[in-house]
């Protein structure tokens, strides 16, 4: 593919603090016009994995181009290219809502290029992110949803190519978390805005995401649509019967099909039959656990300097 097709592209990206390494070997890319879910648990690796994308951390080893650039070289104009929501905000209480994004957007100005947009006019970044209403309230009165909101509009005012949502979710309640995945849609639909996600939803992310990439223990573990990985990961289903007296439990990779044969077999015999298909959850919940384990076993093997095991 083209490069220019590409927003985002990590090859043998390692982190390491010390003699601990945070970040193995990771690469993905992300396309022009995508929403990619960079997925984990807690402590995988994912913020300190954007972190390097944005710039503002130093990776060990490996290669990674954000928007045709490597980040340690990021210039100014290069920043101004990119939309950054992080996982808390900072708040501003003294500002009015319209008098905040009408400073941040001055920011932007002096970057406007041919190839740089143009910051937006705050009462369309208003009515994009739905705070029309709020736009003269101070921001300390805002609740919790339209505060995050208001991080994406400030996170969308330069008119970014590309935009960082670090657990943008995190603590709002289920309205709220609905309007803002509606948010991010429009942001790709409307905008050709290319995103990137990082959560430990599942759920958020096979909503949000066109792909999805799961990060555990600083490994990539799995890359591909929702559909496909649960095709390629999901494992088996579960199938529950009672046969004559017995109670019996099967895992089976077709369920139909051995169920289909069951009645065969059985006929009459066969009562309360229960189909518990797999799904991506129980996918990415044994994935973690798998990489989690492993990590923890090279870590018990790992000999000292003395040559002893630990």
């Amino acid at each position: 593919m083209n490069i220019d097709e590409l927003a985002i592209e990590v090859e043998g990206l390692r982190l390491r603090y010390g003699a601990t390494d945070v970040l193995h070997d990771v690469s993905f890319r992300v396309h022009r016009g995508e929403v990619l879910a960079l997925l984990g648990p807690n402590g995988a690796g994912k913020t300190s994995t954007i972190e390097i994308l944005e710039g503002f951390r130093m990776r060990s080893a490996g290669r990674v181009d954000v928007l045709g650039t490597d980040p340690a070289r990021g210039t100014e104009q290069w920043r101004a290219r990119m939309g950054i929501v992080l996982q808390s905000w900072r708040d501003h209480p003294k500002w009015r809502v319209r008098e905040l994004l009408a400073f941040q957007g001055s920011l932007y100005e002096p970057y406007s290029t041919e190839s740089i947009r143009r910051p937006w006019e705050v009462d369309d970044l208003l009515a994009a992110v739905g705070l029309t209403e709020q736009a003269d309230r101070p921001i300390k009165v805002l609740s919790g949803g339209q505060r995050r909101r208001l991080d994406v509009a400030i996170g969308l005012v330069g008119r970014p190519e590309l935009i960082f949502l670090d657990e943008p979710t995190t603590g709002l309640d289920p309205k709220a978390r609905r309007d803002f995945h509606e948010l991010v849609r429009r942001i790709r639909d409307e905008y050709e805005t290319t995103v990137l996600i990082t959560t430990h939803d599942l759920d958020e992310a096979e909503k949000l995401a066109d792909r999805i990439v799961i990060l555990a223990a600083g490994r990539i573990v799995a890359d591909g649509a929702s559909a496909d990985l649960t095709r390629q990961i999901a494992g088996h289903d579960e199938v529950r019967w009672v046969e004559g007296d017995e109670h019996l439990v099967r895992e089976v990779p077709d369920s139909t099909a051995f169920a289909r044969e069951l009645f065969a077999r059985g006929g009459a015999e066969i009562r309360e039959l229960e189909i518990r298909r797999a799904t991506l959850e129980d996918a990415y919940l044994a994935l973690v656990r798998n990489s989690e384990s492993a990590a923890v076993e090279s870590v018990a093997v790992m000999p000292e300097p003395n040559g002893a095991s630990r």
